[in-house]
């Protein structure tokens, strides 16, 4: 192919398939998250059978969204940054796996707690938290904005002190009472769960940053201590 047919009309328009595949792929999840997250304060069986269906359909979207993106590899032969950009698709895919896997986890854990329950506000300030992680690394991606991206990193840190501060809470409550010891114990399981979604989500932003820089931000703390 000649520089002057690249990118051509149909490399163009499955560029941009793949890219809307990606974005409606980003809101789905976005939307399970939020369901998910809602049974932990009022859980009701319907709402978790959808939201177990839902991520079981997200898994084979995930897995179809690759495949185009491995067909579009080997018939475009993409260049530059076009080969950097679907590779890291196909990169922040196995990402947006795990943070669904890790939505079904929260519904899961969501049947074992009651509502009504001590540190219901600290799970929803973690929950929140993690939401806008979600909503900032999925724009990141999307628009590309590296400030953002960038941003992940300190936003995780708070996630990692909330996480703690629940920890300890319940170390503290388990230590003088037990009758709800596995109700304690399911609400720390979800911490523990948003906790690894904001870790997704520093994954995510990662990308972006290496999209724009051939650099990834944890490889170059590693090589500065090396």
């Amino acid at each position: 192919m000649e520089n002057g047919d690249y990118p051509s009309l149909i490399f163009e328009q499955r560029m941009k398939l793949i890219k809307k595949s990606l974005y409606d792929h980003f809101d789905d999840i976005y939307d399970v998250f939020k369901k998910s997250t809602s049974l932990i304060f009022s859980f009701n069986e319907s709402g978790y059978d959808d939201v177990v269906k839902k991520c079981a359909r997200l898994h084979v979207v995930n897995y179809e969204i690759e495949r185009k993106c491995i067909m579009f590899l080997s018939m475009e032969q993409p260049l530059a940054s076009d080969l950097v950009y679907v590779e890291s698709i196909i990169k922040v895919l196995s990402h947006l796996k795990r943070i669904v896997g890790l939505c079904n986890n929260i519904a899961d854990s969501s049947k074992e707690i009651n509502s009504s329950i001590e540190l219901i506000f600290e799970i929803e300030e973690i929950v929140n938290y993690t939401q806008l992680m979600l909503v900032n690394a999925f724009g990141a991606f999307k628009i590309q904005d590296l400030d953002i991206a960038n941003e992940l990193r300190d936003d995780d840190d708070k996630i990692d002190q909330l996480f703690d501060e629940i920890l300890e809470k319940i170390s503290e409550i388990l230590s003088e009472k037990t009758e709800y010891s596995m109700e304690f114990i399911n609400i720390l399981f979800i911490a523990r769960f948003l906790e690894r979604i904001a870790d997704r989500c520093v994954n995510v932003g990662e990308r972006v940053i290496f999209i724009n820089t051939l650099k990834n931000p944890s490889v170059e703390k590693i090589k500065k201590r090396i």
